[in-house]
């Protein structure tokens, strides 16, 4: 009988296990390859930014008018000298209580008389000169054109001398009405031209108060004259006022390019003075279709530029938009401009995105 030794035996064991381990390590490769294409996939899908989104919505509004203004009143008045020179002597100041045609201020009259009697002299002049030709017309030794040089040259020297004396007087400024010396604009001694303010006179006892405020021409072409207003000033933050436009300037301040509109507010029980800043928004009646976005959807403000993230049809890509902000009505955006074709826009997510990166709603 022949002897088998146990490595004969053996051997194939070995053979067995080592093939069975091959296979098991091929498998588990195969397994670990499917794992980390999985696991790729799955990174790829992470990658993409979560964001909500928002429908766009289209709403038809009046797009009010927003400005700010100083609180004045009709009744306020800049009193200044007709005639310019050297303030002689101011006798009131800030806070004063005046009256009607009570002396305020006066020139230095040492050039304005001086003018006024250069004036009656040349007048006297004239009027000897007139005399004398008169008399030479009678003896016929002086032509008529003569004559009436004269008679033309006395005329003139008159009306100079009445321009001197009326300047003569208008070289004080005295108060028009009854009220209180607000601002005090210039002091003894100072050099004044014709027209300049001195003082602003503020009429007391008169509840016609106004606030002043500079619109652009395509707003000044949307207001009329009754149109209602919301007032509301920094005194009084939680007391808005009633208001109505009372004037419109038919024409643009030439400085600024501006049209300076009047807007008529009552006290309503508060105490007002002038000066006081006052925001106002009007509503008027004509209205135009508008696109809305929430708040949350503007991205890089700047003034009424902006920028919003449309979600693109795919669902999956962005677009950067550039848009004009018209206003904000509550929580909603007011698009001006530049929203075309765009239906839904990211609100959530919307600072961590740009147009390379992929999105996902969450």
């Amino acid at each position: 009988m022949k002897k088998i030794s146990l490595e004969t035996i053996a051997l194939p064991s070995m053979i067995g296990v080592a093939i069975f381990g091959l296979f098991a390590l091929t498998g588990g490769c195969g397994g670990a390859s499917a794992n980390n294409e999985q696991q790729t996939t799955n990174n790829e899908l992470d990658e993409r930014i979560p964001v909500q989104t928002a429908a766009v919505q289209q709403k038809t509004i009046a797009l009010p008018v927003h400005a700010s203004g100083i609180l004045t009143s009709s009744a306020e008045q800049r009193l200044a000298f007709k005639v310019g020179g050297v303030i002689r002597k101011i006798y009131v100041d800030e806070g004063d209580v005046v009256r009607p045609g009570q002396l305020l201020a006066v020139l230095d009259k040492t050039e304005i008389d001086a003018q006024v009697a250069q004036a009656q002299q040349a007048l006297t002049k004239a009027e000897r000169d007139l005399g004398r030709v008169e008399g030479l017309y009678k003896d016929s030794s002086a032509t008529l054109e003569l004559l009436q040089n004269a008679t033309t040259a006395r005329d003139v020297a008159k009306e100079t001398a009445r321009i001197a004396q009326f300047n003569q007087q208008y070289a004080e400024i005295r108060a028009t009405r009854g009220g209180k010396i607000i601002k005090k604009l210039m002091n003894d001694g100072e050099i004044t031209g014709p027209g300049t303010p001195v003082f602003v006179l503020f009429e007391t006892g008169k509840d016609d108060w106004v606030v002043q405020i500079n619109v652009s021409d395509r707003d000044w072409a949307r207001l009329s004259l009754g149109m209602s207003a919301k007032v509301v000033m920094d005194a009084y933050p939680d007391a808005p006022f009633n208001g109505k436009v009372s004037d419109l300037a038919p024409a643009a301040d030439p400085t600024s390019g501006l049209y300076p509109v009047e807007i008529k507010v009552a006290p309503q029980g508060k105490r007002f003075a002038p000066g006081l800043f006052a925001q106002v928004d009007i509503a008027p009646s004509q209205s135009r279709p508008y696109t809305l976005v929430p708040v949350e959807a503007i991205v890089e403000g700047d003034g009424k530029s902006a920028f919003v993230f449309a979600l693109q049809a795919d669902g999956e890509s962005v677009k950067k938009v550039p848009v004009q902000v018209a206003f904000l009505e509550g929580n909603q955006a007011v698009i001006a401009s530049g929203f075309e074709g765009v239906t839904e826009v990211v609100t959530s997510g919307a600072p961590y995105l740009s147009e390379k990166k992929k999105v996902k709603k969450s």
